[in-house]
């Protein structure tokens, strides 16, 4: 194994946060390391909805982190997200000035749409549906113009690399069949979710909560990982990830029915507009009831559709449906994960030289339910805080310990631990379902171990599993209730100590 000293940060992942994190640093040199070529493979791109930030005379962002507050069911840190709300403008301009071409009402200012649980129109979108994608390229063409940043694409974490002290000092990278373990001054996290571990999902497959597992096995603090949201419209025709119905339709209009034609949550105008797990658990209810699930927008959006929501307009017509004319199959699907590795408002981890940023991060803005649109303005704003502190920090000097790889899990383990995770830790939960997934990944542990996707279902399912209440998106049919005291999930894991074969000098 080859070792690399970088004299900066070590940024792993090629997202809005990481990119963010690694604009921001300079003129320190940074190196990023995504495992695809940029604009590929991360949630980011494929964000339809857009940027929530109080940008209208009638909004204020103390409305907005109230309703950041609400969404997240008592476990929002009311400071954190005060603090992201009081970023919002400034970040959708700092993007705008990079590039993003966001949408603009008649006066030249930010147009603004209405999404589910917000008060106010607040979400600033990108050619009707098209925001993720077209605020990523703004930001890779700002990177790779970049004198400071340097990126290797193609390129896998594998490992952490630690002193005998704890503090993270660089990472294990495979490129090419190769390992790599690259020292740095401070490695940033931004992995992504873990999507992937569920059959039914919106995310890209490869986003398997590696990041959060990886951080856990070096004793990094993880914070509520059971709290996972599920997107109440998937568009269901048999894709897999499975594309997504905008909630922004249900915001200009559209409805959710059964196949007979009936609301799934009643007649009043916003009654689709509720939080997104309350919305979730009617769609998955009605499929399972034999009704079906559909979103209606032939009235709401009809033949503007093309130009209006390209995005799923193309996805609609490339499975040979027509929503000008026909509803939308929708089901539920896992979306984003509000857990993670707890993290502070710029990045820091509780392990020293290690930072979060993303959705792999846990910083307190989202609590038990993620408002919508939020994320983007978390990865952007929190991703620029992070990257001032990382470019602050100057190393440890202790020896590093020589790095290891991990497993793959092999491609019908993954498959089958995917549609566990989907139909046992899915919209709805019970100790027996919970159990029968817990017995799989065990079985898993033993067959690859030290897989990382298995433990970071372990993660996400031990701790649903001792959740014995119903909170936000983690819903358990056989507790239904929500306790009167919220609480956090805290998991630490003591890290292994240093023995003189695993210590590799610099």
């Amino acid at each position: 194994m080859s070792r690399l000293r970088h004299d900066g940060p070590l940024i792993i992942g090629g997202g809005l946060a990481g990119l963010s994190a690694a604009l921001e640093a300079g003129p320190r040199p940074v190196l990023v390391v995504t495992p695809a070529p940029l604009l590929q493979a991360c949630s980011s791109a494929w964000a339809q909805g857009g940027v929530a930030a109080a940008l209208s005379a009638k909004d204020a962002p103390d409305l907005h982190a109230s309703d950041t507050a609400a969404a997240g069911a008592g476990l929002v840190d009311l400071a954190a997200a005060r603090a992201l709300t009081g970023d919002g403008r400034q970040t959708v301009e700092w993007l705008a000035g990079l590039g993003a071409p966001f949408d603009r009402d008649d006066d030249g200012g930010f147009a603004v749409s209405l999404e589910a649980a917000h008060s106010r129109a607040r979400v600033a979108r990108v050619g009707g549906d098209g925001a993720g994608r077209a605020i990523l390229s703004a930001l890779v063409a700002s990177v790779r113009a970049a004198p400071h940043v340097t990126v290797w694409e193609n390129g896998r974490l594998r490992g952490l690399l630690q002193d005998d002290t704890g503090r993270v000092r660089g990472a294990v990278i495979e490129r090419d069949g190769r390992l790599t373990e690259v020292l740095a001054t401070a490695v940033v996290l931004a992995t992504g979710g873990a999507g992937g571990l569920f059959a039914r999902t919106t995310t890209p497959g490869a986003l398997l909560g590696e990041g959060m597992a990886l951080a856990y096995r070096a004793g990094a603090e993880i914070l509520d990982p059971e709290f996972v949201q599920f997107h109440p419209t998937a568009i269901d025709v048999g894709l897999d990830p499975m594309p997504l119905a905008t909630e922004a339709l249900r915001g200009e209009g559209a409805r959710l029915i059964d196949a007979e034609g009936r609301f799934l949550l009643g007649e009043d105008a916003d009654a689709d507009l509720k939080p997104r797990d309350v919305v979730a658990r009617a769609v998955h209810a009605a499929r399972l009831d034999g009704r079906g699930a559909y979103l209606d927008a032939r009235t709401a959006v009809g033949g503007a559709f093309p130009h209006e929501f390209p995005a799923v307009f193309a996805a609609c017509m490339r499975a040979g449906l027509d929503p000008r004319e026909t509803p939308i199959p929708v089901a539920p699907g896992a979306h984003y994960h509000m857990g993670g590795i707890a993290a502070g408002l710029d990045g820091r981890t509780s392990l020293h030289g290690l930072f979060a940023v993303g959705e792999c991060a846990a910083t307190g803005v989202h609590g038990a339910n993620r408002l919508a649109s939020n994320s983007l303005l978390e990865a952007a704003a929190f991703g620029r805080r992070t990257g001032r502190s990382v470019a602050a920090e100057t190393g440890g000097q202790g020896q590093a310990r020589a790095g290891e790889g991990r497993p793959d899990l092999a491609p019908e383990a993954l498959t089958a631990l995917r549609v566990m995770m989907s139909d046992s830790v899915g919209v709805v939960r019970d100790a027996a379902g919970l159990a029968r997934a817990m017995v799989l990944i065990e079985r898993l542990e033993q067959e690859a171990r030290g897989a990382l996707p298995v433990l970071a279902a372990r993660l996400i399912t031990g701790a649903a599993l001792e959740r014995r209440e119903s909170r936000g998106g983690h819903y358990r049919s056989d507790y239904p209730q929500t306790d009167t005291a919220p609480r956090h999930t805290r998991l630490r894991r003591e890290p292994e100590p240093p023995t003189p074969d695993t210590m590799a000098a610099e």
